[in-house]
């Protein structure tokens, strides 16, 4: 599969070469395409190849792929080919990439296998964060499956106030009389007990 630039400026002659291969697998019982190799040429002259990795999809879908990059930070899924040749001196970065070798139809790309792996990073974090919360709320509910009813150890009960004993004897020094009409009356003179007798 070639994608030729024309007469575009100084793109002018260089050509996108891209070498699709099908296989069928007895396991998942249907043929799968993959890029096997990537070709930069210029002026008919091949410049560059880089071998391609995990692009492939079934040979009834396309592939996509936000980035198919020879850079590190794009995932580097096309590698050099050799360390001899120039390819180390390009760079090669598609953006928002789709490729469909066969099984084309109405001109149209095919439902398309995407590239992102179902374990990337933010899909683990929320993994690692889920996991987390559900051990909490386990703990939780173990701590009030096993908490204890109070009401045995702390009955709430009013509490009766407390007057100490008084002897007769001890009665008389602490009382005096109070002159009020026909009622006799005594006042406590200790206060200690905030009593008084009538």
């Amino acid at each position: 599969l070639s994608l030729k630039f024309g007469d575009i400026g100084n793109l002018k002659g260089l050509v996108i070469r891209f070498l699709l291969t099908t296989s069928y697998y007895q396991l998942s019982v249907q043929s799968w395409f993959s890029l096997h190799r990537l070709q930069l040429l210029y002026n008919h002259s091949i410049q560059a190849t880089f071998n391609a990795t995990r692009i492939y999809a079934p040979a009834s879908y396309s592939y996509h792929c936000e980035h198919v990059s020879s850079l590190q930070r794009y995932d580097a899924l096309l590698i050099p080919s050799s360390t001899n040749d120039l390819s180390k001196l390009w760079e090669v970065t598609f953006i928002d990439f789709q490729i469909q070798g066969f099984n084309i139809r109405e001109g149209h790309f095919a439902y398309a296998k995407d590239c992102a792996s179902f374990f990337s990073p933010a899909i683990l974090m929320g993994l690692v964060m889920s996991l987390i919360l559900l051990l909490v709320l386990v703990y939780a509910l173990h701590m009030l499956i096993h908490l204890k009813s109070l009401d045995r150890h702390y009955e709430c009960k009013a509490s009766s106030a407390y007057f100490a004993q008084m002897k007769d004897n001890d009665m008389g020094d602490e009382k005096e009389p109070l002159r009020s009409s026909g009622n006799e009356s005594y006042e406590l003179r200790n206060q200690q007990f905030f009593k008084i007798y009538i």
